[in-house]
């Protein structure tokens, strides 16, 4: 199976800018996700342009599976479609462009943070905050991997709280009854909602957590390695494990009071906590007023999502919550809700009462 690899750029809708244009620019960009659930990798020809309608997303790379989906559907739709950038850097990385104005769209895997909250009030970047699917950070071992099914959330504590580092190396030291071999760690950076996620619900700090693991941002580098690794453990967002099942191994989570597996069903019940997380796209608000395609897109990106978002591997919003989504974006209400907060234990329909804050 081939997969992405390094950090992506897919843009669509390339020939609208190719007008009055000469220098030839090339981009690595994703070619199709296949009807097996596959990924391919393919190189374009990126036209400079000097006219044209062009939308640029960026953010998280769980959230990039979605947006990506929608972009290419959205271009086999409609006929003058604009041209879509989408690209992933990690969600926080991804707010920081998102707050100065250089993006249309931020993907992210997290409520948008306090800090940032202030960054984008300071530049003046007003935002809308739209839920669009429901996510399972998955555990991953190797296939070979015999002796692991399940884990703990006090072991996954154990092993990547900051203490854990240069400590905790085996896996006979989180479960006695595992063998004596090597632990190998693979996860998110910094720069990952995925990581500010985990850490917060796992270790009960936001940004705590050992540093002596392989990480990156791109989720399919995670892939690779822990496929390759029969020690190996990792997490990253379900799509990525629903992209490669047949290569990974996914372990249940006992929260204490059950034990799931990341299945749609543990995920819309809140039975696979805490490690169940609404994912959103926040979208530049003067953007929308000043681009009739932004407003456009983002139209039939939430219109259409639920339709399709199982087959890159999310859990759909209930049909109701969907209505309150885009009764959310059509009456252009600014801010977030989540007030820099995770809740994810609130059901999004309630998030969605709740008064904005900006």
């Amino acid at each position: 199976m081939k997969t992405i690899l390094g950090t992506l750029v897919a843009i669509f809708g390339i020939m609208t800018l190719a007008t009055g244009c000469s220098t030839q620019v090339r981009e690595s960009a994703q070619s199709g996700i296949l009807a097996d659930g596959e990924f391919s990798t393919d190189s374009i020809n990126v036209l400079p342009f000097s006219r044209g309608k062009f939308l640029k997303i960026d953010g998280s790379s769980t959230v990039f599976l979605i947006s990506y989906e929608a972009a290419r559907r959205y271009q086999q739709k409609v006929s003058d479609a604009p041209a879509v950038a989408v690209s992933f850097s990690g969600t926080s990385a991804g707010f920081k462009k998102f707050c100065a104005g250089e993006t249309d769209i931020n993907d992210a895997s997290r409520p948008i943070n306090p800090k940032e909250i202030k960054a984008c009030k300071a530049n003046g970047v007003k935002y809308i905050e739209l839920p669009i699917a429901l996510d399972a950070v998955t555990l991953v071992v190797n296939p070979e991997n015999t002796w692991a099914e399940d884990i703990t959330i006090p072991e996954l504590a154990k092993i990547w709280q900051p203490e854990a580092e240069g400590q905790i190396e085996n896996w006979s030291q989180i479960r006695q009854s595992w063998p004596e071999r090597p632990l190998n760690l693979y996860g998110p950076g910094k720069d990952s909602g995925t990581f500010d996620y985990f850490t917060e619900v796992v270790v009960g700090e936001t940004g705590a957590s050992r540093q002596d693991y392989t990480k990156s941002e791109d989720d399919s580098l995670l892939v690779e390695k822990v496929s390759k690794d029969p020690n190996g453990l990792g997490y990253f967002g379900l799509g990525y494990y629903a992209a490669n099942w047949n290569r990974l191994k996914s372990l249940a989570v006992d929260n204490g009071q059950q034990l799931s597996q990341p299945t749609v069903n543990a995920v819309k019940t809140f039975k696979y906590q805490p490690l169940t997380r609404p994912l959103f796209i926040y979208v530049n608000a003067e953007n929308v007023q000043n681009k009739s395609e932004l407003q456009e897109f983002i139209e039939y990106y939430v219109e259409d999502v639920r339709k399709w978002v199982p087959f890159v591997g999310y859990v759909p919003l209930e049909k109701e919550t969907y209505k309150l989504v885009s009764q959310r974006f059509q009456q252009q209400i600014i801010g977030t809700v989540y007030g820099g907060e995770l809740q994810s234990e609130v059901p999004i329909e309630q998030m969605l009462q709740r008064e904005s804050v900006f």
